[in-house]
């Protein structure tokens, strides 16, 4: 039986979009699932770029409706961000008129997050939820919202946690530090935590990425060293815990983007994790169970209670967790969890 992969593939861009997204995409090589690029051939937002990247789409599945073999295997990462010409009839006819079966791999469930569920991703979501075999989902809690929407809990496998794949077999062996790394987006407007951050006594606070807010500078406590690449930013990463939050407050995840922490897998813990970070996470976000199971971090319902767990903590104490996060890195670096997932959905599939 043939075995492929939709891939999204974006102009000057010769990857499959996020880190995710392209983790996922290698690790389904690495079991022999053939590429078929689904490509952006422009970015631009003109009437003429909408109608050349519609004619792009319609021309790439065509090709995906020619190529696919009978009874054959496709992997599908899920939601599909952009409206593409023939898509959803294409998959529809492998299904109906080729007995093909699809595996989907959700990354996000709009409808959750909150954060611009609409018409087009409503419509996607049920779309999948028609079309797929197999679902793989992030978590238990994430597998019981699908099992009330329906979905037979023998169809529904569970990742647990993302891989994050890195080259080489080095892993940072991290210093003992009271303090915590943020990685990601440092926009204060949307991520209103991290600026209450100054606010944490006796709690240093390490920031890197994207949209820093320079009134930041005036905390004492936080220090801002740039963004970098995906592939560069676990070498950054080389004492304390990272940090797992989300939402307006440091006091609880609040907000929509905190809530969806109830129910996602955080790439920022799988940075962590990978990079050989103990990491700190909210206690009711869904991953909190992982962490907890694992012995690779610390779960708070407040930032607040940090200076206190600090001042608990010893040198001791800190290497178990980073002996934990050590064996648990190498699976995420080499892209374990996927493996086991897509591996699961085949046996369900009976491959």
């Amino acid at each position: 039986m043939k075995k492929y992969q939709i891939v999204e593939i974006s102009e000057n861009y010769n990857h499959a979009g996020t880190k995710a997204t392209q983790d996922i995409a290698e690790v389904a090589d690495v079991l022999k699932y053939e590429r078929i690029l689904i490509r952006m051939n422009t970015t631009k937002r003109t009437k003429l770029a909408k109608v050349q990247r519609q004619i792009g789409y319609r021309k790439d599945w065509a090709e995906c409706l020619k190529r696919v073999e009978e009874n054959s295997v496709i992997l599908l990462q899920h939601p599909f961000h952009y409206p593409q010409l023939t898509r959803e009839k294409t998959l529809t006819e492998l299904k109906e008129k080729k007995h093909v079966k699809f595996i989907s791999l959700i990354h996000d469930v709009e409808e959750l997050r909150a954060f611009r569920y609409n018409d087009y991703y409503k419509g996607e979501f049920e779309f999948m939820l028609r079309i797929a075999d197999v679902l793989i989902v992030h978590n238990a809690v994430m597998k019981q919202f699908f099992i009330e929407r329906g979905v037979s809990e023998e169809k529904i496998v569970t990742l647990e946690i993302f891989d994050y794949l890195q080259k080489g077999s080095v892993i940072n062996v991290p210093k003992f530090e009271k303090a915590i790394t943020v990685a990601g987006n440092l926009d204060t407007e949307k991520c209103g935590y991290v600026g209450q951050l100054g606010e944490l006594s006796g709690v240093s606070v390490k920031l890197y990425g994207m949209n820093y807010d320079k009134k930041m500078d005036q905390c004492e406590n936080v220090q801002y060293f740039g963004s970098f690449p995906s592939d560069e930013i676990p070498g950054k990463l080389t004492s304390g815990f990272g940090l797992v939050w989300d939402g307006a407050s440091i006091d609880g995840c609040v907000g929509q983007s905190g809530q969806y922490l109830r129910y996602n897998n955080p790439h920022k813990l799988s940075l962590y994790l990978s990079s050989g970070l103990p990491v700190i996470i909210w206690k009711e976000a869904a991953e909190a169970d992982f962490v907890e199971k694992q012995g690779v971090g610390i779960c708070v319902d407040s930032l607040k209670e940090l200076s206190a767990k600090f001042e608990m903590l010893d040198e001791n104490a800190y290497n178990k967790y980073a002996e934990s996060v050590r064996e648990l890195s190498e699976k995420l670096r080499t892209g374990q969890f996927g493996k086991y997932a897509i591996l699961s959905a085949e046996d369900i599939l009976k491959l």
